[in-house]
């Protein structure tokens, strides 16, 4: 088992309401090696706020969070940053690529915080992924050079640079057209299996969340599977 939540518990407070609004409700889930699980559900119901928890952007309130089979909860925010660093990829809607940069230091831009991955050896690995992700013959132009799905292409090839056993995926396919998505998801997919990575999606889209092994519905602050 890579990822174990137990008994998560999160709300949000306002001066409208004191007592907090509950977003996730003794919420559990686990995840294995390889496994690759969609995370559906209307707007405002946590999803987000699931996926930061999971990728310990954020902290919840009460449970406890295991990734192989290590208690998370008495982590440090360095510890914390340090674990990010080295175990989870993130995909975000947007790309969030550095625009001053190349396509390929911006795909190396995660392992600049890791000495250990600083040396040729990485510099291979990140040719290999943007040979993967179709995109050598941009490599070194700039995100403005670049397609949305190209784009998030190399976003996807970022998330991978430093070995993740975990990618996270909050609406990955959600600025891209139809065919640009059905592609990005194939992709995805195809990683999941070649590389062993887990993979956790959350989506809007019923279609690619048909493309994993589980679905899930977050509903009243819990997971329906």
């Amino acid at each position: 088992m890579i990822l174990k939540l137990n008994q998560i518990t999160k709300s949000y407070f306002s001066g409208n309401n004191p007592t907090g609004r509950v977003i996730l409700d003794q919420l559990d889930l686990e995840v294995n090696a390889g496994d690759r699980i969609a995370i559906v559900g209307p707007s405002g119901s946590g999803k987000t706020t699931l996926l930061n928890l999971i990728g310990t952007l954020d902290r919840p309130d009460s449970g406890k969070m295991y990734f192989e089979n290590q208690d998370l909860s008495g982590y440090n925010d360095q510890q914390l940053a340090t674990f990010r660093n080295e175990k989870i990829g993130f995909v975000f809607q947007m790309h969030h690529l550095l625009p001053q940069l190349t396509l390929l230091e911006n795909v190396l831009l995660p392992t600049l915080t890791n000495k250990k991955l600083q040396g040729k050896d990485t510099l291979k690995h990140a040719l290999h992924l943007i040979a993967r992700m179709g995109l050598a013959e941009v490599a070194h132009q700039k995100p403005s050079q670049l397609s949305g799905g190209e784009c998030q292409r190399t976003a996807v090839a970022r998330a991978l640079i430093n070995h993740p056993g975990l990618i996270l995926a909050d609406e990955p396919t959600g600025a891209l057209d139809h065919q640009s998505a059905f592609n990005l998801t194939d992709l995805l997919v195809e990683l999941n299996k070649e590389e062993g990575v887990t993979l956790i999606v959350v989506t809007h889209s019923m279609e690619v969340a048909g493309k994993m092994d589980r679905i899930y519905s977050l509903e009243d602050g819990k997971l329906v599977g």
